[in-house]
C-alpha cells in the first residue's frame, strides 16, 4: 500500500495534506533547543510561544532560511514531527511530495530529499513552489496558455509564468513575509525609537498592514515596546499608513520583480496574462490593497487566490490525488 503525503515546507509554517483528507495540520516551522545538552525541546506551535521568552540555554531555530534548509537537523526534527503527527508511517513508508523555491540549487535540493528520507519517507518528490500554487489557485497549468503566479511566503516571493505544465520563465525574490516584519521592526525603531520583538512586528503587520493607503479605512492599533532610549515600557499608536512607509522598499522589489518576468515571457504568453491578469498566492497575498498596488505598477489586473496561505499545500495535494495527470511534473522534478 502506497501511503501519499503533501508537505509545504514552508520557511514560516509547514503544512500537511493528505488525501481524501485534505490540510490535516499546519504548525510554524520552529524548532527550540537546549544549547547545553542539543536536545530537541519543543517543534511547532509550542516552540514558536517561546520565542523571546527562553533562558539564555535554550535556542530557537528557524530550520528554513529564505525557503531552504539552513539547519538539517532541526528540519529533519520538523519532518519527523509532522510525519509522526499524521500516524501515516506507522506500517508503511510514505511517497512524500515537498514544496521547494523555485531558485533551489542542486545542493539544496539533495538536503531536502536526503532529510525526508531520513525521516522515513519512501520517495521523495521536490516540486517547485510556483507549479504548487498555481495548482491550489486552480489555474489550468496543462493548457497552453500562458498563467502568471506570484506567491509570497515567509521567505522568498516566486513569481512565475507557466504554460504547459512548465515554468517559462521566473524569478525567485528573498523578499516576503519575513523581511516585511524586519522592516516594521525597522522603521518602529527609527520613526518612534520603538523596540519590539518578531511576534509584535508579525502581527501588525497581520492588524493594520497595507501595502496602500485607503484613506476610508486607515486602521490602527496600540503597540506596546521599548523606548530605546530610555529603556523604558511605552504604548505606541500605529497606523496603515506607517506600515504603507515601512514596506515600500519591499514591495517596489517585489513589482520590479513582477515586470522582469513580464519581461522575459514570450509575447504571447503576456497577451494571455494581460487577458488572465496574475493571481497571488502565500500569506504575503493577504497584505491589504497589494493586488491594487500591482495592477497600478503594472497595468496588468490582478487578483488574491482563494484561501492563498494554503495554495501550495493544495498543489500538493492535486498532485499525490492525480499521480496520473501530473506524472510528467514529478518526473521532471526528479
Amino acid at each position: 500500500m502506497l501511503i501519499k503525503i503533501g508537505i509545504d515546507l514552508g520557511t514560516a509554517n509547514t503544512t500537511v495534506y493528505l488525501p481524501n483528507k485534505g490540510i490535516v495540520l499546519t504548525e510554524p516551522t520552529v524548532v527550540a533547543v537546549d544549547d547545553l545538552t542539543k536536545k530537541i525541546l519543543a517543534v511547532g506551535q509550542e516552540a514558536k510561544e517561546m520565542i523571546g521568552k527562553t533562558p539564555g540555554d535554550i535556542k530557537i531555530y528557524r530550520p528554513l532560511k529564505e525557503g531552504v534548509i539552513a539547519d538539517y537537523k532541526s528540519t529533519l526534527a520538523i519532518l519527523k514531527y509532522f510525519l509522526d503527527k499524521t500516524k501515516a508511517i506507522k506500517i508503511f513508508k510514505p511517497l512524500l511530495v515537498v514544496s521547494v523555491p523555485a531558485g533551489i540549487s542542486s545542493t539544496e535540493r539533495k538536503a531536502v530529499i536526503d532529510a525526508a528520507l531520513e525521516a522515513g519517507a519512501k520517495e521523495v518528490y521536490p516540486i517547485r513552489e510556483p507549479l504548487l500554487a498555481s495548482l491550489g489557485a486552480d489555474l489550468p497549468i496543462n493548457s497552453p496558455t500562458g498563467q502568471m503566479i506570484v506567491n509570497i511566503g515567509g521567505g522568498t516571493t516566486e513569481i512565475a509564468v507557466i504554460s504547459l505544465g512548465g515554468i517559462v520563465s521566473w524569478e525567485s525574490i528573498r523578499i516576503a513575509g519575513d523581511k516585511f516584519d524586519e522592516s516594521i521592526r525597522e522603521y518602529l525603531r527609527r520613526k518612534f525609537n520603538l523596540a519590539v520583538g518578531d511576534r509584535t512586528a508579525e502581527m501588525i503587520k497581520i492588524q493594520v498592514g497595507a501595502a496602500l493607503i485607503n484613506k476610508n479605512h486607515n486602521l490602527e492599533m496600540n503597540v506596546n515596546g521599548i523606548n530605546i532610549l530610555t529603556g523604558l515600557p511605552v504604548t505606541v499608536k500605529i497606523t496603515s499608513a506607517h506600515i504603507v512607509e515601512a514596506l515600500q522598499r519591499d514591495l517596489r522589489e517585489i513589482i520590479l520583480g513582477i515586470k522582469k518576468v513580464l519581461a522575459n515571457t514570450p509575447p504571447e504568453l503576456v497577451a494571455d496574462i494581460m487577458e488572465k491578469g496574475i493571481v497571488l498566492s502565500g500569506g504575503g497575498a493577504l497584505l491589504r490593497n497589494l493586488d491594487q498596488l500591482i495592477y497600478e505598477q503594472t497595468g496588468v489586473a490582478t487578483f488574491v487566490a482563494d484561501d492563498p496561505l494554503y495554495c501550495v499545500a493544495r498543489g500538493t495535494g492535486k498532485i499525490i490525488e492525480k499521480l496520473d495527470i501530473y506524472r510528467r511534473i514529478l518526473i521532471s522534478h526528479k
